[in-house]
């Protein structure tokens, strides 16, 4: 997404984009699409004096990235990234521990979106990627994530390994999920100061990056196929970390 072309599209990335403050330039909603929730974003449109225009939906077909605007778009700013000292700064003075996930160059980016989603609902701090080799922030990953993108950061940086390197510095242990790990993932303790580590859809995790970890884990697979989608195996992990953070409160 650049600053030129920067939409929201889908009625609930729209809604949760207007829900969460976030500035709108214009939204746009396709004629006859007067549906009840094309009717709650025009309600919050107006509240917040944001110009809403109704176009034919061959417009919207045009600007669309995704093709799945559902007749709704919303014109914004691009979005930001977060510097890592912030986000460093930020888990040093939070109460809670630290629950970062570290995507190694996930390039899909559906499986972003996804990660996005579960990150969100599983209460993660931030999602950290690498400037490079890396799907970044477009409709379609504001589409796929339903909306959470307005609620998770995500930082943006140029070496993975020595990111990893300035969060153990911080105390936080990072573990990578690999079919070759030495322990099931619901045998590592995830109530600390921790992040977890995604390989790409081809790959898994890259060498480097994997020599860094300070554990690995394996998801159990009991079929024919000797792996899950990035996204999917993202999802079970993120969710040990909330299922064991809570069992401890």
């Amino acid at each position: 997404m650049n600053e030129e072309k920067a939409y929201i599209e889908g009625r609930h990335p729209v809604e949760e984009a207007l829900l969460s403050g976030r500035t709108i330039d214009k939204i746009y909603i396709a004629k006859g699409g007067k549906s009840t929730n094309a009717n709650a974003i025009l309600d919050m449109a107006n509240e917040k004096k944001i110009p809403v225009s109704f176009v034919d939906r061959k417009k919207i077909d045009e600007m669309s990235e995704s093709h799945a605007h559902q007749g709704v778009l919303a014109k914004v700013s691009a979005y930001a990234y977060l510097e890592l000292d912030d986000l460093i700064d930020k888990i040093k003075s939070n109460e809670s521990p630290a629950f970062l996930i570290l995507l190694d160059e996930i390039q899909d980016p559906h499986n972003l979106g996804s990660v996005l989603r579960t990150a969100d609902a599983s209460g993660a701090d931030a999602i950290i990627i690498p400037k490079r080799r890396s799907a970044t922030l477009t409709p379609i990953v504001a589409k796929t994530s339903a909306g959470a993108v307005e609620y998770v950061p995500v930082c943006k940086v140029t070496n993975m390994v020595k990111t990893i390197d300035k969060l153990k510095d911080c105390g936080v242990w990072v573990t990578g999920a690999d079919m070759n790990g030495e322990k099931l993932y619901y045998q590592e303790d995830f109530k600390g100061p921790m992040a977890l580590v995604i390989g790409n859809e081809g790959q898994g995790i890259s060498r480097l990056v994997k020599e860094k970890c300070d554990f690995l884990v394996r998801i159990p697979m009991r079929g024919k196929v000797n792996s899950l989608n990035a996204s999917v195996s993202a999802s079970i992990l993120m969710y040990e970390v909330r299922r064991q953070r809570d069992a401890s409160s």
